[in-house]
């Protein structure tokens, strides 16, 4: 099938909207990323709809769950919880506990206690923690540290200093709320995208899936595969998105739970599935884990694949998508080498 229009700056490169009756295209930039709506509607009205839906939810959603908004609940949940129970919504109470669930899949690969040596990186200033910060830093990593109370939907903090940072799911759950609420409005052909997760439903033309292309993680211009997909989700976690180099270490912000350091197996890690919660929660694992772990984790979960790029710039791919490739359906260009 034929390949995909380049979107740069995304970590997936996805095919643009072209201005065609009923179609509608917005980008906006909300949860510190690039948020962006393709959608098709007979009515022009319910297109307008679902893509106000879309920005007033992701509005919403960043106003409750962004650790850099004072404001917010979760802001509000690493203030207090080390000191009491803290009650919270059922939507933040919930995502929490699915994030714990992913720790237990990944032994720890995901946690969301990373912030508590997350928080002492500052990417755009190029700044990270001394050896004796980090590894203190680290002792407070783990997701045990959570004490959460189904009756009363309370969460607490068994050490000081913990803290937590959804950036590693709330995204996708985001899009997964977007989608539903354009499904809700009648619309079934949708691409919702928020930095590196997207979910698409239905058909981009009749007949014809969406091409998804993953982008070369030394090269943004470039891409390494296109696959034709429909109705799922995809995510990808890159050591490009957010990073600084130092005596020619490059620091990003996927850090290893077990090390309070960026991870660097991997280039990046593309995720397939049915729902971006899932793929965003599985791309950060993954590339946590590396290549061999993390292709065993992905093999042992059913609907889910995955294509890797190694520290080397090789490609990786899961059991899924090497059966589909006996059919020619994906495209494949080889990755830029690795920088030395």
């Amino acid at each position: 099938m034929s390949g995909a229009t380049l979107f740069p700056a995304l970590a997936l490169l996805l095919t643009t909207c072209i201005a065609h009756a009923g179609w509608l295209h917005k980008d906006a930039d909300i949860m510190g990323t690039r948020i962006s709506v393709e959608l098709f509607h007979d009515d022009p009205a319910v297109a307008r709809r679902g893509v106000d839906a879309v920005f007033e939810e992701m509005h919403r959603i960043d106003r409750d769950m962004s650790p850099w908004i004072a404001t917010s609940e979760l802001s509000r949940l690493n203030r207090e919880a080390a000191q009491h129970p803290v009650a919270v919504s059922d939507e933040l109470f919930e995502l929490i506990r699915t994030s714990v669930h992913y720790s237990r899949l990944t032994h720890g690969a995901f946690d969301i206690t990373f912030a508590s040596v997350g928080f002492l990186y500052d990417y755009r200033k190029g700044v990270h923690p001394d050896e004796p910060e980090r590894r203190a830093a680290t002792e407070l990593i783990n997701y045990r540290n959570l004490v959460l109370q189904a009756q009363g939907h309370t969460i607490a903090y068994s050490k000081p200093g913990v803290r937590i940072d959804l950036g590693g799911i709330a995204k996708g759950y985001a899009v997964d709320r977007s989608i539903r609420l354009l499904q809700a409005l009648g619309i079934h052909q949708a691409l919702v995208t928020a930095g590196g997760d997207s979910r698409m439903i239905g058909e981009r033309w009749k007949g014809r899936p969406w091409n998804i292309g993953v982008r070369d993680p030394r090269d943004e211009h470039k891409l390494v595969a296109v696959i034709p997909l429909e109705n799922v989700a995809v995510s990808t976690s890159g050591d490009y998105e957010r990073f600084f180099e130092e005596d020619g270490i490059r620091y990003h912000h996927i850090i290893n739970p077990a090390s309070g350091d960026s991870a660097r197996g991997m280039h990046s890690a593309t995720l397939i599935g049915p729902d971006a919660t899932t793929t965003d929660a599985l791309s950060t694992s993954v590339f946590v884990l590396g290549v061999e772990r993390g292709l065993a984790l992905v093999n042992s979960l059913p609907n889910i694949d995955a294509i890797l790029v190694d520290a080397q710039g090789h490609l990786h791919y899961s059991e899924g998508l090497l059966a589909a490739d006996r059919g020619e359906d994906i495209v494949k260009t080889p990755a830029t080498p690795a920088a030395r």
